[in-house]
């Protein structure tokens, strides 16, 4: 078995899931969106990267092994994370960034971090056809 396919599929599925919230953002901003690379928006790397490696070990090990049951809850666990969590912190920097907007000094807070339910579910979707691809392909 070509076990380097599980290192490859995280990446490339990362790889894609950026490319397509670069050109997305960058249609919606009518200019490149360098400026809005980084946490948050469609699709999630994250939710891309995690569910890449679930779909992939179920694709080619089955549902039933010990190692998809792992890749599951560790995903399950981003995707969680992605839509509460960071969310919330990214609420609190909006709320932060308004109290202290006339401190001298003060540095903004990234704002925008967290994700949709709809920009996690785009990331899955990215990440399994990456995942579907590459265990067919390689």
């Amino acid at each position: 078995m070509t076990y380097y396919i599980y290192l490859i599929t995280p990446f490339l599925a990362w790889l894609v899931a950026g490319c397509l919230k670069f050109l997305i953002n960058s249609i919606k901003a009518k200019k490149l969106a360098f400026g809005l690379i980084g946490y948050g928006g469609l699709p999630s790397n994250h939710s891309a990267i995690v569910s890449s490696m679930a779909a992939l070990i179920a694709i080619k090990e089955g549902i039933d092994t010990p190692a998809f049951g792992v890749a599951l809850t560790l995903s399950f666990i981003v995707l969680l994370d992605a839509n509460s969590l960071r969310r919330a912190v990214g609420k609190h920097a909006v709320a932060i960034n308004q109290l202290a907007k006339n401190m001298p000094e003060y540095q903004q807070l990234r704002e925008r971090m967290g994700h949709t339910k709809i920009e996690i579910l785009a990331g899955v979707l990215v990440g399994c056809l990456v995942a579907y691809l590459v265990a067919n392909t390689l």
